[in-house]
């Protein structure tokens, strides 16, 4: 199978150099400064005893194709706010993902919630590009970084007040990360490479990274809450980032409130 990561890294580079193009650095600055609706994501996760649920916002990915047909960004982030989420992670990656930093605007403008900007993160200058747009979070992909990039993205997004996930998916990956003191570490059960999934790679990595002092979420491939307990029951996790299962849901309000009554 070809290596997806490396096929939307690709394309990144050339979306990110025409955005480049038309945003200056000042220009990306000045709209920050007048952004006023920023939330703490860490910390929302830290401050939450229970189960914390990042629920992900997404029309379509690589591996499942078109996932809501008639997608309104609003109206799921407001099922997902009703029904108990902690935060949001809002896919902001255009050609593969088909997601927009715009939907990012429209939910905080309307909702007081931590939002991930869930996009491919290989320049600095993404940091005050996603953050113009009002993102909390924003996600650092080890398997996509050199370690010299990884550390400048880091430094640059902690530097801006920004959260930070960074996610790994493998016992090489988890050490590196343990580094990142102030991050959120983000366990993937997909495999970026052959967007295979297990959710056992939550529980054979945690044990890699369980000393880390910020919360660790378990991302990717997680059907119910059925998943949830096994992941929680093994490991102690009880943070978890969850789209697809939401998305494909006959009643995901529902699911939602089984997921976040599993520790309770």
């Amino acid at each position: 199978m070809a290596n997806t990561l490396k096929k939307i890294i690709e394309d990144k580079k050339e979306t990110l150099d025409l955005i480049k193009k038309n945003n200056s650095l000042d220009s990306l600055e000045k709209k920050i400064k007048n952004l006023n609706f920023f939330n703490d994501f860490k910390k929302a996760i830290q401050n939450n005893k229970g189960i914390s649920l990042i629920s992900e916002i997404k029309k379509a990915s690589p591996s499942a194709g078109v996932l809501v047909k008639d997608f309104n960004h609003l109206n799921i982030a407001k099922m997902y706010i009703d029904s108990g989420a902690t935060c949001l992670s809002v896919l902001a990656e255009e050609k593969h993902f088909l997601g927009k930093l715009d939907y990012i605007t429209d939910i905080k403008n309307k909702f007081k919630i931590p939002v991930l900007a869930k996009d491919f993160f290989i320049d600095p200058y993404q940091i005050a590009l996603s953050k113009s747009y009002g993102s909390d979070c924003i996600l650092l992909i080890i398997a996509a970084l050199n370690d010299s990039q990884a550390d400048e993205i880091y430094d640059e997004a902690i530097k801006k007040d920004l959260s930070v996930i960074v996610e790994v998916h493998d016992q090489k990956e988890a050490e590196k990360a343990l580094k990142y003191k102030d991050a959120l570490i983000g366990i993937n059960n997909r495999n970026l490479k052959t967007l295979e999934i297990s959710i056992n790679n939550t529980i054979s990595i945690f044990e890699t990274i369980k000393s880390h002092q910020g919360p660790i979420v378990s991302e990717s491939g997680i059907k119910n809450e059925n998943d949830v307990k096994y992941i929680y029951d093994k490991t102690g996790i009880k943070n978890f980032l969850i789209g697809e299962s939401l998305l494909s849901s006959d009643n995901p309000a529902e699911l939602i409130k089984k997921i976040i009554q599993i520790s309770q």
